[in-house]
């Protein structure tokens, strides 16, 4: 098997709300398991939280994420960026309408100086998106 690099996002409690959101829009099967499934909460407090979620689309696209327990310092905001590339508008177009539900646009899609339709948003789960439409500026 070929070595792959995955996403793995840490949220504070709502991984699971934010993976069911991720599952809306990318399409794909969501597994979720809790720190209670595997006798991992050492708090009960974290029992119902996600120990691992792992979303697998079926273009291949993989998204993991889990909550972290509340003993352990937790992400107070995103620092890092998802980014999303290819040459279906249709389809990127879609992902994008999709992850602007709730969100921030900090660049909106649209033409960039390098040809690419492009652009960027943070979502209502603090994570940033950047989208890029492959060649397709001229075609619109």
């Amino acid at each position: 098997m070929a070595t792959t690099l995955t996403p793995y996002l840490a949220f504070r409690d709502t991984a699971r709300e934010a993976m069911e959101f991720y599952r809306t829009v990318l399409g794909g099967e969501l597994t979720v398991t809790t720190f209670a499934e595997f006798d991992m909460g050492q708090d009960p407090a974290d029992n119902d939280k996600v120990m691992h979620a792992q979303l697998t689309t079926r273009s291949g696209l993989v998204l993991m994420a889990s909550d972290t327990p509340g003993s352990m310092d937790g992400p107070e905001t995103s620092a890092h960026s998802l980014a999303l590339f290819g040459q279906d508008p249709g389809e990127l177009r879609g992902l994008w309408d999709g992850l602007c539900e709730g969100a921030t646009i900090t660049a909106p899609l649209e033409e960039a100086p390098w040809g690419d339709i492009f652009g960027m948003l943070t979502d209502r789960f603090g994570i940033h998106w950047m989208i890029s439409i492959e060649g397709t500026a001229t075609q619109g």
